[in-house]
């Protein structure tokens, strides 16, 4: 088995997607820093960018946990 193989079957498995969840929560952080700097500066315009990118990081988890759900993972508190 190669190693591309193994790469694809691990971003389907449900390690994998934790991992991505992990990953895209730790992009929060950044999203966080910037609405910090936008405030302190007054800048509407990285304001809104900061409001896209925190809802890119909210549509991203949903689908992760959708996925999750779909690999049959109970402990996900969705449902």
């Amino acid at each position: 088995m190669s190693a591309m193989t193994k790469a694809k079957g691990f971003k389907k498995s449900k390690t994998g997607t934790y991992l991505s969840i992990g990953t895209t929560a730790f992009g929060a952080l950044s999203v966080l820093k910037q609405v910090k700097k936008a405030r302190t500066e007054h800048d509407t315009l990285r304001l809104v960018d900061a409001a896209v990118s925190a809802a890119a990081i909210v549509t991203g988890v949903a689908l992760l946990l959708r996925e999750l759900k779909r690999l049959g993972d109970d402990d996900v508190l969705l449902g």
